[in-house]
């Protein structure tokens, strides 16, 4: 199986940064894409960046400018780097890898860190 393991969440003041990781260990085979989400309590989770295993990025418009996702190989870790935060990007925020175990392809979740931005 994957465990997938985030840390870097917390409270911080507009304008300021974080960065978010996730770790990924397990029966691991090859990760392909790699992706950050955000949900808010009653709100559909929607993500807000993602990597491919070649480097290639997709961001949210809302996070465009602010946000970078990146990617350690060899570590099999994501990260986020968020500046300029805004009290809007308050929410839950998930990492998710799509991987191949074996010969099964499949979608992990991490557990979700909290991302509080004070106004």
């Amino acid at each position: 199986q994957v465990q997938l393991v985030e840390s870097g969440g917390g409270l911080v003041q507009a304008g300021g940064s974080l960065r978010l990781s996730c770790a990924a260990s397990g029966s691991i085979f090859r990760i392909n894409d790699m992706g950050w989400y955000r949900q808010a309590p009653g709100k559909q989770r929607e993500l807000v960046a993602s990597i491919t295993s070649s480097g290639i990025t997709n961001y949210a418009d809302s996070v465009k400018g602010r946000f970078t996702i990146s990617r350690d190989n060899a570590k099999n870790t994501v990260y986020l780097q968020m500046n300029s935060l805004k009290p809007e990007d308050t929410d839950v925020y998930y990492c998710k890898i799509n991987c191949i175990i074996g010969i099964v392809r499949d979608d992990y979740w991490g557990q979700g860190t909290q991302v509080t931005v004070s106004a």
